[in-house]
């Protein structure tokens, strides 16, 4: 599984319905694997079904600017957040979280 949690600290807390986009890398082009929205907790573990995972490269696409928008910010300076990982062990769960504020984001793999 490939799941994810988001927090603004900005403003200390989860962040809350912000639109996730999950891709695997297919030659030179992006195929669409899962999409979903935080939920109130700032987790979406619903990207992928359960199970084993083909290898290879994924990228989540966070959508930065609409999140923003809706908290009052009215012109974003990051308007998505893209962060393209490896998978190799298909049998491993992996959990990608990001740290978000107006003006910066930081990502790492958790577990």
């Amino acid at each position: 599984m490939i799941t994810t949690h988001v927090l603004d600290i900005a403003q200390g807390k989860p962040a809350a319905g912000l639109t996730v986009i999950l891709e695997l890398r297919r030659g030179d082009d992006w195929s669409p694997v899962g999409r979903g929205a935080t939920d109130e907790n700032g987790r979406l573990n619903t990207l992928t079904p359960r199970g084993p995972l083909p290898p290879g490269t994924y990228r989540l696409t966070f959508d930065l600017g609409d999140y923003h928008h809706d908290q009052g910010l009215a012109v974003p300076f990051f308007p998505e957040a893209k962060v393209t990982f490896n998978v190799r062990d298909t049998g491993c769960d992996y959990h990608v979280p990001l740290l978000i504020s107006p003006f910066g984001y930081s990502t790492y793999r958790g577990s």
